[in-house]
């Protein structure tokens, strides 16, 4: 199959499960293409050694000529090229009263000429609802391929934030909603999809990227937190967490990481200085693949804080790594940490009960090894990137033969 990816950013730091699909797929022989909204920068192989070209197969869909004249004196050569092929595709890609400054910028039509040079996609499958709505207009101006959508995180938190009706014309013109949780199938049945054309389809992650390891609590506490530095992360739980620990439990053996960057930094590290706990902790920043591999190696524990998650990559990662989870119960964290088994879940924004499930584990030394291996046995099972993937092809090849994609 030919199939198009649309996304933000390829690739992403933060969305490694969108490299793990493009890679999976074409390992499993499948054309893929990759078509972003701000570009690329591919500085090297995608994983294992394996070069997949990926810069090739990557192009900006929103690149245009900067000014008037020259992005008009570029649209004329594509109209003649196109007019006789697809005018139907031209046409209504200039039709300002329905698409408004998208068509009298010209954009649709850059847009829109792109993906018919890069010839026709049995799939075009778009990461996150924002992009689906890019591809319904795509379908709907005649650009042809089933079109397929997976819904994460921020884009569920869209539609509950501004309404559904922000993915109308997607669940009009969709021909298929993957949902990566039970949490994302609720709310996407709420904002109005079909539930005859929603599956259930999670991310998820090569474990064999993580080597396992059994943990201990012995000597100094290694916690480790991977997130981007949002308000969502609620990541001034887990230092107030750690204040608890350190100043009411006397737990001066402890040390808190967390690797990721974004606008909340300044407001943790100042927290962490006026709690009186930033000498127990490091913020190291946005890290490469293998710098979080091996910090995922180097901890004990992973705390996960969130007010807010779908379905969190991380805690896969984690507990692939055998290390042991304490997290809020938010969206379907559930889904991968077994309270009581793998780890512990605890109310969102409840620091005390954080640190309390925290200090539960330290008294439980016994208990670390069978929750490293109870966790990796979760991700093995049910989030393998490479049985997930084939699912996947699965999935569109149903699709494309008229099977709903069942």
């Amino acid at each position: 199959m030919r199939i198009a990816f649309i996304t933000d950013a390829f690739p992403a730091v933060s969305e490694t499960f969108i490299l793990n699909q493009v890679t999976g797929l074409l390992d499993l022989g499948h054309d893929v293409s990759v078509f972003t909204g701000s570009g690329h920068v591919y500085g090297g192989d995608a994983g294992g050694g394996k070069s997949y070209g990926l810069a090739d197969r990557t192009f900006c869909h929103n690149e245009k000529p900067r000014g008037v004249f020259p992005r008009v004196s570029g649209a004329f050569p594509i109209i003649f090229r196109r007019v006789f092929t697809s005018p139907m595709v031209v046409l209504r890609s200039l039709n300002f009263f329905r698409y408004g400054m998208d068509a009298l910028s010209l954009g649709l039509l850059y847009k829109a000429d792109l993906f018919l040079e890069k010839g026709r996609f049995d799939v075009i499958y778009c990461q996150f609802g924002t992009n689906g709505n890019i591809g319904a207009i795509l379908k709907e101006l005649g650009i042809r391929g089933k079109l397929v959508t997976m819904f994460h995180g921020y884009d569920v938190r869209r539609g509950v934030a501004e309404g559904g009706g922000i993915y109308k014309k997607l669940f009009r013109l969709g021909d298929l909603f993957l949902s990566i949780s039970d949490y994302n199938y609720k709310h996407l049945v709420g904002f109005g999809a079909d539930p005859a054309r929603i599956r259930y389809h999670p991310v998820g992650i090569d474990p064999d990227e993580f080597p396992f390891k059994e943990r201990a609590p012995r000597g100094t506490l290694n916690i480790l937190t991977v997130a981007r530095l949002v308000r969502e992360k609620a990541l001034d739980n887990a230092i107030k967490a750690l204040h608890i620990l350190v100043k009411e439990y006397g737990m001066d053996n402890i040390k808190y990481l967390i690797a990721g960057g974004g606008p909340e930094e300044d407001h943790l590290k100042e927290l962490a200085v006026e709690l009186g706990v930033s000498d127990k902790m490091k913020f190291a920043g946005p890290l490469g693949r293998a710098e979080v591999i091996r910090l995922y190696a180097e901890a004990h524990l992973y705390v996960l804080s969130s007010a807010q998650e779908a379905l969190p990559v991380t805690l896969m990662e984690a507990q692939a790594s055998g290390l042991p989870v304490v997290s809020t119960d938010v969206g379907s964290v559930n889904e991968i940490v077994a309270d009581g088994r793998t780890g512990f879940l605890v109310r969102p924004g409840d620091e005390r009960a954080l640190a309390g499930k925290i200090r539960e584990l330290m008294d439980q030394p016994g208990a670390w090894p069978g929750m490293g291996k109870a966790g990796r046995g979760v991700i093995e099972e049910k989030y393998d990137i490479r049985k997930l993937n084939r699912e996947l092809v699965g999935i569109f090849e149903g699709l494309t033969r008229g099977r709903d994609g069942k």
